[in-house]
Parts: C-alpha cells; sequence; structure tokens
C-alpha cells in the first residue's frame, strides 16, 4: 500500500501526501557566528522550516510547531558548505506528526558529507480557526520505518516523563 492510498476522507484533496523532503542551499556570510561558523539558531530555523514543509506537505493544511526536543549539534556547519536539510514523517497522531530532521553539510568540492545535526519536531495540523484538526495517518512499511516509529513513541514517553516531572520541581520551587 502506498502511503498516499493511506488518506483518511478529511485530508485537503489538493493536496497528495508527501512523507518527506530536503531543502539543499549554501550556508552564505550572513549566517555566521561569532567563532566563523554557521550559527545554531541558523540551524534550528532551517530545521523549523523543513519541518513545516514536511507536515504542511504531508497534512495538505497549515501547520504549527508543538515541540522540538533532543536537538544534538554533531559538528559544525562552514561557510560556503552545501547544506541538506531533510525532515520525514516518522509517526502521526491524531491531529500531530513527529517529523525526524537530519542536517548534513559538505564542501562543494567534496564527495565526503557529514552529519550536523539532528532532532525531532512535533507538528500540528490547524483548521481555519487554529484549533487542532486530524491528519492523514503514516504507517511504517520497512523495517526502517518501523525501528523510526518506535524511536518516535519512546522519545514521546521520555517528553511525557519530562514534562511531570518538571511540574514536580515547579511546584516544590513555587511552593
Amino acid at each position: 500500500m502506498s502511503e498516499s492510498q493511506n488518506v483518511p476522507a478529511n485530508a485537503n484533496p489538493d493536496c497528495t501526501p508527501r512523507r518527506g523532503l530536503t531543502l539543499r542551499f549554501l550556508a552564505e556570510p550572513q549566517h555566521v557566528n561569532f567563532g566563523g561558523k554557521v550559527h545554531g539558531g541558523q540551524v534550528m530555523k532551517w530545521i523549523d522550516q523543513a519541518a513545516y514543509a514536511c507536515a504542511s506537505g504531508w497534512c495538505g493544511r497549515y501547520c504549527v510547531t508543538a515541540y522540538v526536543g533532543g536537538i544534538h549539534f554533531k559538528e559544525a556547519i562552514r561557510i560556503g558548505d552545501v547544506v541538506d536539510v531533510a525532515a520525514q514523517i516518522i509517526m502521526t497522531g491524531r491531529t500531530s506528526m513527529h517529523i525526524a530532521v537530519d542536517v548534513s553539510a559538505r564542501d562543494p568540492k567534496s564527495s565526503e558529507v557529514r552529519e550536523t545535526t539532528h532532532c525531532v519536531l512535533v507538528f500540528v495540523g490547524v483548521d481555519d480557526a487554529a484549533r487542532p484538526y486530524p491528519v492523514p495517518e503514516w504507517q511504517p512499511i520497512s523495517v526502517r520505518d518501523i525501528a523510526l516509529k518506535h524511536y518516535a513513541a519512546r522519545l514521546k514517553e521520555l517528553e511525557a516523563s519530562a514534562m511531570a516531572e518538571r511540574d514536580i520541581v515547579g511546584n516544590a520551587v513555587v511552593g
């Protein structure tokens, strides 16, 4: 079964769901930080943009960022590098989409690709009144897809645990 066949009746008829996409561009001088590399905040912006394009492409409507977690900066991106920001759906809920984003970079004169950043974001599809709206379900097909869905589910459990702990600590500090 193809992913586009797994579309509920409420999906946007003008949009065929696409599971992922990659943005590709050159890191430019205006992206530089004080250390001469691409600023981490710029990388986070690219990640959010790629995840938004992926989420809205999947559900065919406007989406909002609900969560960004576990961002891991593995290696710096240099000015002039070719940057790929790859986003893909790894789990869906009723109104939410978990999206893994991997950022890689390479010197344009080289074929050596460096994995630079990874994180998972959660987007929520919303209606015209900005209320959560059901999104098409994504079903894993391959062994890798199943592992990615389990990874997203585990991250969701960890986030819920961290939120509960934060609430306990926050109440202890305030109370």
